[in-house]
């Protein structure tokens, strides 16, 4: 199981929400390149970015920076999300060293959107859902609708996705524990390898998804933990190296 840290990007800035609202933020000092080199170093074998400002606007606005990441750590596989609503898009992170993209917002207004970005971009495209009380969120968070997690995962099933990352909104920021039972519910609805994301807190649930990696646990994000210190990228991506030998 990976230990993913996140790096969600704000006007330039490192940043974490508390459940996806922009007023609540939390800038964490340091240079968004030079602290992916400090997750590099830790042991790190993915990062996860967000261009917050792109997920309201729809497009790209952080992509400057996400480029000079890359650029920095070609070895790092990098996963985007934000702001990632066409093929344009897509191809110009691919082209700039990202490996996957995440496809939020459209996946779930447009799912033969993310079918055909699949076989454009064969390997490289991850769905995100993010989900209060089992209902897919979109725009940022801003709206929830009614559609449940598991049956868009079950859609998406054989279009190739790489993996989908779930987050639970209610959990996101709030430094509360992750919601496991949710993010196994969801692996197992489908062939499609989850992410786990939102209250990754401390070792503690580490340990508590790495006794269910096996039911189709890829990895965990982890931001607001990583950065106030309750959580050791190294400890953990350690522990979980053990655990899967």
């Amino acid at each position: 199981m990976l230990i993913i840290p996140a790096i969600d990007l704000k006007d330039g800035k490192c940043v974490r929400l508390r459940q996806g609202r922009m007023e609540d933020s939390t800038v964490f000092e340091g240079d968004p390149v030079d602290l992916a080199g400090r997750w590099v170093d830790a042991g790190a074998r993915r990062l996860h970015l967000v261009d917050l400002n792109g997920a309201f606007a729809g497009e790209p606005i952080n992509g400057e920076i996400v480029q000079a990441i890359a650029a920095r750590y070609p070895d790092l596989p990098i996963q985007i999300g934000g702001g990632i609503r066409t093929a344009e898009t897509i191809e110009a992170y691919l082209k700039a060293g990202v490996q996957y993209v995440i496809i939020g917002t459209k996946a779930v207004k447009e799912p033969a959107f993310v079918t055909e970005m699949c076989k454009q971009f064969p390997g490289h495209i991850i769905v995100g859902l993010d989900a209060k009380d089992g209902k897919v969120a979109t725009d940022g968070w801003a709206e929830v609708s009614s559609i449940e997690a598991t049956d868009l995962a079950k859609q998406f099933e054989n279009d190739g996705v790489s993996s989908i990352v779930y987050t639970d909104i209610a959990r996101d920021g709030m430094m509360q524990g992750v919601n496991i039972d949710a993010t196994v519910r969801l692996a197992q609805a489908s062939s499609i390898p989850v992410i786990a994301s939102g209250g990754v807190t401390n070792m503690d649930d580490i340990t508590g998804l790495a006794a269910v990696a096996d039911k189709g646990i890829l990895g965990a994000i982890t931001g607001r933990a990583i950065y106030e210190g309750t959580l050791d990228v190294s400890e953990a991506q350690r522990y979980c190296d053990g655990i899967n030998v």
